[in-house]
């Protein structure tokens, strides 16, 4: 048997971390139990200085990316469809707006702390409360919530968000990543060296997974 560790950089507002995920975990599926994996999930913000009241998701596309409406249909449509391979709904008519996300990523970091799996569950949670359900990921009651959805103490939950807590954690290690050359998500690092960019097919992961696991330990840490 070989054990991996796999740290996922990403952000809960990003479409294509949501199948990243979910083709990263077909793949594991498909390699048990011969390989198994260590997983570990790290803060990158979309859209750092996303204020409060968030935006208008049309209106935020056409900025950043300078899409037409009918561009971000299509768009919206192969996602649709990339997420339905994987098991995972895009609720494409629910996601009106974009948030900041730091305070979903405060949460992230605590849960890794407490283990036993609540970390991948608050992520998946987060991931499905935005992208299926059209909630907002930066509103504190939603947070709250999803937290003790996710097995984790609501009240503890609500106590860090309101205040500090977790916030300078967060920031190094989003500073640790973008130094390390990291600008866009997903992206994923096996054994701190092999890195795998983007919402990958099932198979892409799979093979990775394999031939990385065959290959000689790796010698410098990112994380």
């Amino acid at each position: 048997m070989t054990s991996l560790k796999i740290d996922f950089v990403s952000d809960v507002s990003c479409p294509w971390c949501a199948i990243g995920l979910g083709a990263l975990e077909a793949a594991l599926a498909r390699v048990a139990p011969a390989i198994t994996a260590e997983l570990h999930f790290h803060p990158f913000e979309l859209n750092p200085a996303m204020p409060p009241e968030g935006q208008d998701t049309g209106e935020h596309l056409r900025e950043k990316y300078g899409s037409t409406p009918a561009q971000q249909a299509e768009a919206r449509e192969a996602i649709r469809q990339r997420g339905a391979t994987v098991g995972f709904t895009f609720g494409i008519d629910r996601r009106k707006r974009v948030w900041n996300t730091f305070d979903a990523h405060r949460l992230l970091h605590w849960a890794g702390l407490e283990g036993g799996g609540r970390q991948i569950a608050l992520k998946k949670a987060l991931l499905k409360a935005y992208f299926t359900d059209g909630e907002n990921p930066s509103d504190h009651d939603v947070l709250v919530r999803i937290a003790g959805e996710a097995g984790l103490d609501a009240q503890r939950a609500r106590e860090i968000l309101a205040g500090g807590e977790y916030a300078a954690e967060v920031r190094a290690q989003e500073r640790l990543f973008l130094d390390a050359g990291i600008h866009s998500v997903p992206a994923i690092i096996i054994n701190d060296r092999h890195l795998i960019s983007g919402g990958q097919p099932v198979e892409v992961f799979e093979r990775a997974l394999r031939q990385i696991a065959g290959a000689a330990p790796s010698t410098t840490a990112l994380a």
